[in-house]
């Protein structure tokens, strides 16, 4: 094999490296206090979005917090310098959507959420 080929080869496996990192390490880089995605059930009449038929891949937070005994996820802690954010999936990613779904949903923290006939409202905490 020339030279330059088996150059070509390694600069190609270390950017194939380097990108499956970039995939794999930001969920297990993280710092600071954790961030809870909380879910408190409310009485009202006002808007809010439908999660019956959410998936819990694409809700995990969310699904996660309505399941649990006390209202609230699994803890999600930032990463340095804000990298890990662009590269996982984050609760404010959760708020945000159903946000953007149900304008009329949102609250001044978070958002409310309707499943299984019970209305909640999530928000993003950190304790």
């Amino acid at each position: 094999m020339r030279r330059v080929t088996r150059n070509l080869f390694v600069a190609i496996a270390l950017v194939v490296v380097a990108l499956l990192a970039l995939g794999a390490l930001p969920s297990y880089l993280g710092s600071g206090d954790p961030y809870y995605l909380t879910v408190e059930p409310i009485e009202t009449n006002d808007t809010a979005a439908d999660v019956n038929n959410v998936s819990d891949r694409r809700y995990p937070f969310l699904i996660g917090a309505i399941a649990s005994d006390d209202g609230r996820s699994e803890g999600y802690q930032t990463g340095p310098f804000g990298m890990k954010e662009w590269f996982t999936h984050t609760p404010f990613d959760e708020v945000d959507a159903l946000t953007q779904q149900v304008p009329d949903a949102a609250t001044e923290s978070g958002v409310r959420v309707r499943r299984d006939g019970q209305v909640y409202r999530a928000e993003v905490i950190r304790p």
